[in-house]
């Protein structure tokens, strides 16, 4: 078979619909579209959230949808399993070695470690949150954890620093 022999398959070309080219094309006198009304005009047709008058969900749903936590930490992810391949038995990691061998994206970010995959070797790990499985991996293999003070600024600070009498204090006060 030559190039100049490819066609396509019967039905799969269709012509195109001509509107507005006579009654004998099948779609003249108003092309499809009705006698006047919005649907007839340029432009025109109903949007694609109107329901027919009734009020719409839109203006039904209130206005306050959900909020966002201004103290909300977010943790760079390592799972053990991928320390194997990249560190030798008896290395210290911390956020400077992981962001050197790409494991995290940020050095100066909060990290956690996770439980995922098998830590085949004993590492000290440095890190600012352990899960339960990690931990439990990581003495298993005979390695050791140090959990670092997660250094937080401004308004996050004063409350992560208050305990809750001291809040209740404050808010006896006010």
């Amino acid at each position: 078979m030559k190039l100049h022999e490819l066609k396509a398959d019967k039905g799969a070309r269709r012509k195109r619909t001509r509107v507005g080219r006579g009654i004998a094309a099948g779609k003249g006198r108003y092309a499809g579209r009705g006698i006047k009304g919005m649907g007839a005009r340029t432009g025109g047709g109903v949007p694609n959230y109107f329901e027919g008058g009734q009020l719409p969900l839109v203006r039904r749903l209130p206005f306050k949808r959900g909020f966002t936590n201004i103290f909300r930490i977010e943790y760079q992810e390592v799972n053990i399993g991928d320390l194997n391949d990249v560190f030798a038995a008896g290395d210290t990691i911390s956020g400077v070695e992981l962001a050197a061998k790409g494991l995290i994206r940020k050095a100066n970010q909060p990290y956690a470690v996770l439980g995922g995959g098998e830590l085949k070797i004993a590492l000290t790990i440095k890190a600012h949150r352990f899960s339960k499985t990690a931990l439990a991996a990581i003495e298993a293999a005979g390695g050791k954890t140090e959990k670092l003070e997660l250094l937080v600024k401004g308004a996050h600070a004063t409350v992560k620093k208050l305990r809750k009498e001291d809040l209740a204090k404050l808010a006896d006060k006010a």
